[in-house]
């Protein structure tokens, strides 16, 4: 009789040692604080080590679904549904964009450049900060990096720069800066960030493509969805959640 054959992610995928703290949780939905380096869901070489195995396997649970995602290397509040009569309704209510999402990163602490194309508006001149960066942004499937073209708006995102966090290891100087996308396009925050010539630390993919190993841990993108807000689908109660995960230079 022949051996089964094993799954390539049962030998191949390799540990993500980060914890994933649940920040709430009631009958219809589970919301956690996703390390960096966690896949939402199963893809590719993925599959255990994801948000969504790790929550079916702690709440022996197979209908838990995902309300909406985040990059594998961004880390922050993720919501999941519990209830499969709610699921809809949550998935809906983040697909017309009616939860607020606020997000913090660490990037270069100096003035933002003039992009190729798209639009760059000070919100309280003669202040740099806050503005309104928009812009066409398009992603290829099979293509890793999204890129911003002429043509019709599709991503918008409000900037603010906050603090300092120091120095890079390079010496460069970082400051914490606070990102409210109004759409919600692939990399939209990465993009429009490296766009402004203030690509956030971390990043392996902006402004150049970076080879890591899949067990590298020792650089995470300093990208952190740090608060979400909504109210509620069925209940109509307003919902905050923040997330704890640190800016490694804050």
């Amino acid at each position: 009789m022949s051996t089964p054959r094993r799954h390539r992610w049962v030998v191949d995928e390799p540990d993500i040692p980060f914890a994933m703290p649940v920040l709430h949780e009631d009958a219809a939905i589970i919301v956690i604080d996703k390390p960096h380096f966690l896949a939402t869901m199963p893809r590719g070489m993925w599959y255990r080590q994801t948000a969504l195995m790790r929550l079916r396997a702690q709440y022996d649970d197979p209908d838990i679904t995902p309300a909406h995602r985040l990059d594998r290397a961004t880390a922050g509040v993720l919501v999941f549904v519990r209830d499969p009569a709610a699921r809809g309704a949550y998935q809906t209510m983040f697909q017309e964009r009616r939860a607020v999402k606020t997000y913090e990163c660490a990037a270069p602490l100096r003035p933002a450049s003039r992009p190729r194309t798209g639009t760059v508006r000070r919100l309280e001149p003669p202040r740099p900060f806050p503005l309104e960066r928009r812009s066409r942004i398009v992603k290829t499937r099979g293509v890793l990096q999204a890129c911003e073209t002429p043509g019709i708006v599709n991503a918008e995102t409000y900037i603010e720069r906050a603090q300092s966090l120091g120095h890079a290891a390079d010496g460069t100087p970082i400051a914490r800066y606070v990102l409210r996308p109004r759409t919600g396009k692939t990399h939209q925050l990465r993009v429009h960030m490296n766009a402004l010539g203030l690509p956030i630390v971390g990043d392996d993919l902006y402004p150049a493509i970076e080879e890591r190993a899949s067990d590298d841990f020792s650089r995470p993108l300093e990208l952190v969805a740090r608060r979400l807000e909504f109210a509620d689908p069925l209940s109509g109660e307003r919902r905050v959640f923040t997330s704890q995960v640190p800016l490694l230079h804050g």
